[in-house]
Order: C-alpha cells, then structure tokens, then sequence
C-alpha cells in the first residue's frame, strides 16, 4: 500500500512527536479566534474562502484567518500534525492517508468546499468536439502521484475503456511535474499535447500559448466526488466547536454571495487574493466554475461521494482496502447548519 503520500513512516513519527512537543510547549495561551489555515494551493476553484476573507465574514463572526499556502496536499497536512495550522484546505484523500496509518487524534474532513475535479484539460490547438478519444496516442501531464487530481484523471480514462501507458492506442498519463510547473513544462515540450490546469491558469495560458484552448472540464467528465475539503484534527474541533461552526457559516455568506451576485462583482472581491490578475480574468474564472457547479452548498459531505473517492482512490492502487466514512468525515458542525 502507497502510504500518506511522500511521507515516510519515520518522518510521520518524526512529525508527531514534534506535533506533541509544540502542543505542551505552547500550553493554552493561544487565541483561538485566530486561525492558522493552510491551503493547498492558490486557485480560483476555492473562491469562497477568498470572498470570505475580502468581504470580511470571517470578522463577522469574531474570528481572523491567518493564511498560507503549502503547495501540495503532503505539505499542508504537514503542517497540520505539527501544529503550524489549525485548519487545512485540501483534498480529502489525505486525511484517508492518515487514516490509514493510524494516526492519532486524527485529522477529519468537516466540511466539503468542492465537489467535483476543478481542472480543465488543456489542447495546444482548437478541438470544438474534443472527446477522451483526441487523448489517445497522446501524452496529457495530469497531476501529482496520489493526489486527486492525477487519480481522478486515471479513473476517467480507465472507467471509460483506455488504457494508460506509452503505445500508439494507449494514453501517456505523466504525474511526475509539480503541480506548479504543470503550465511551463506543457508549453515548453513540444512531445506534450495535453495538460490539467485550474482556473485562472487555464484561461491564462490559453492567452499566451498561441493556439490553445480549453477542450474540456475534468468535473463534468468526473462527475460528483469531494474534491477540496476543510480538515482539522479531532481534539481541536471537540475543543473549539464553536470556531468551527462561526467559520463554516463564514464561507456559506461566501457561497450565497458568489452564486447570488453577478461573476464581475465575485471578481472584484477575488482580486486582493489574485493581484496577478484583472477582473475579467477572475469574472472568466468564475464564470467556468459556476458552469460545473463547482462548490458544495452546504459543506456536508454525502455517504455516495465519499464512495466515488474510494472507488477512485482503489483504482488508482494507492489504498487496498475502503476507508470507513464516520473515520474521515464528521458532517455535525455542518449538518448544525442547515435550517
């Protein structure tokens, strides 16, 4: 079994024992309306934490988020067991990685953010019917080992009759580009027609590569699986339920107020997260992400998407056996939630 991804077992034991270090070190003193989030990445695809933070609802419930960004799923949930985050922001498969190895006062997921791959599969040249056959013979840089986005791409391709490998009737899956030069590697290898990108990369590169278009929404192709979750371990949510609860309802204002309001004004309160880019960028963004239902409306995490990730996480040979739902994912401060 592939364990919690690149992290071996004695680094976990490393990781832990730190983790306890810093928690009797550090005593109680600690303000709890302070948060420390991690997220994994930054990408339009979780824009109701950005809108939460700029319109400031997370003020609004008492609380401030201090936030950074890991750079990967391994990363962030580092830094979760040693304490440097309360919350983390990313894919669920990690808190089944950790799981999986027993870890202790484990991570859960307690609220869902996205509920379906929020990648677009990039062409170097116009397909209007772009269909998972134009892949076929071809080379597609898909995401990292392990991670959702590379596993849910196997599972698409695989689940609907393909082959991954190098031959001329198969699908060269590439996983072995960091997801932060996924863009530069696609545009700069002349043998790699194809690419995974997130929003607004996506668009972005379409501008600057001449030629190429968005072909198709790895989401729509996927169907619905939690994709991108809100993640904190057991002793700090059964401590600071409240937290947990002022901070969901925090990013529901998000929602309604993306879904309610027109993409240009969602834009404006996205730009001081994306200063890179302009508001028609962002509104493109949104827009895209609108189209594909990105975002789960109430946070809960169902029984049936849970499965979806098993069956893609076993297709994938990274677990050999399903994790248990009431392990990974604790609904009550969302279910609270709900009227």
């Amino acid at each position: 079994m592939k364990a919690l991804t690149k992290i071996s077992m004695l680094a976990l034991a490393i990781i832990m024992a730190l983790s306890s270090f810093l928690l009797v070190g550090c005593g109680d003193k600690k303000d709890y309306n302070v948060i420390e989030l991690n997220e994994v990445t930054r990408s339009i695809f979780y824009a109701p934490l950005y809108v939460a933070i700029n319109n400031n609802y997370f003020q609004e419930e008492g609380l401030t988020v201090n936030l950074s960004t890991g750079g990967g799923s391994d990363t962030s949930m580092s830094s979760l067991l040693t304490g440097s985050a309360d919350i983390i922001l990313a894919g669920p498969e990690t808190a089944v990685y950790t799981d999986k190895e027993g870890v202790k006062n484990a991570p859960k997921v307690f609220g869902q953010l996205t509920q379906c791959d929020g990648s677009f599969i990039v062409s170097k040249e116009d397909e209007p019917n772009f269909s998972l056959e134009n892949l076929v013979g071809e080379t597609i840089i898909g995401g990292r080992t392990g991670g959702v986005p590379a596993m849910t791409l196997q599972y698409i391709i695989e689940h609907n009759g393909y082959t991954i490998g190098t031959g001329a009737n198969e699908i060269n899956l590439r996983t072995d580009v960091a997801f932060n030069l996924t863009a530069s590697v696609w545009e700069n290898d002349a043998t790699v027609k194809y690419c995974t990108l997130f929003e607004p990369t996506a668009t972005n590169v379409t501008k600057t590569v001449t030629g190429s278009k968005i072909v198709a929404s790895l989401g729509q192709l996927s169907g619905t699986i939690p994709y991108t979750c809100f993640i904190a371990r057991e002793n700090y949510m059964a401590k600071h339920s409240d937290v947990i609860t002022r901070f969901l309802k925090a990013v529901g204002k998000a929602y309604k107020f993306i879904t309610t309001e027109d993409s240009t004004d969602v834009a404006n309160s996205l730009l001081a997260s994306f200063p890179g880019n302009t508001v028609e960028e962002l509104s493109i963004a949104v827009e895209h992400y609108k189209e594909i239902d990105a975002w789960d409306s109430d946070f809960v995490m169902d029984a049936q998407g849970f499965a979806n990730l098993m069956n893609v996480m076993m297709n994938a040979g990274v677990i050999t056996e399903r994790a248990r739902f009431n392990d990974v994912v604790d609904n009550s401060y969302a279910n609270s939630l709900i009227a």
